[in-house]
């Protein structure tokens, strides 16, 4: 797998999945973004990330809903300020998934593939998890971004 160098150290797209790994089993909170005690999908990017490079600043405070509500695209411009957009198509383990639930609406989720039909997320009522990418989770993937500095 390819790395990336921060500083003196270098990161493997494997540590990122080793270390998202290490989050299943935390709760699921509401903006949270602390291992063992609570995040959601986004505090669990930030989480992941802050993990290896300083963590992404505070977001503004969202509902649980807002997007619903006619929202901008919270999530992928809270991300966008840290990661690299990559294609669909051309994801690889390590990378970091955008899902959208209807298609007219903005990327309300997301996740980090561990491999080509697996990927880790933050999900309200079980908290963070490793579960299947199936056919519907494909069809909702809304965007793809490199954490950064990972070489394509």
């Amino acid at each position: 797998m390819s790395s990336v160098h921060t500083g003196d150290r270098r990161v493997s797209r494997q540590q990122i999945i080793d270390e998202a790994l290490s989050w299943v089993g935390t709760p699921y909170q509401h903006q949270a973004s602390c291992k063992g005690a609570g995040c959601d999908c986004l505090g669990l990017v930030r989480g992941i990330y802050g993990r290896f490079w300083a963590e992404p600043e505070d977001i503004p405070p969202y509902s649980p809903h807002w997007q619903d509500d006619g929202g901008h695209d919270l999530l992928k411009c809270g991300i966008a300020g840290y990661c690299a957009n990559t294609e669909i198509d051309a994801v690889q383990p390590g990378d970091l998934l955008l899902f959208r639930y209807r298609q007219h609406l903005p990327a309300k989720h997301a996740g980090i593939l561990v491999d080509e039909t697996h990927f880790i997320h933050a999900q309200q009522g079980v908290g963070v998890c490793l579960v299947s990418l199936n056919g519907w989770w494909r069809r909702h993937i809304a965007h793809a971004f490199v954490f950064p500095l990972f070489p394509r």
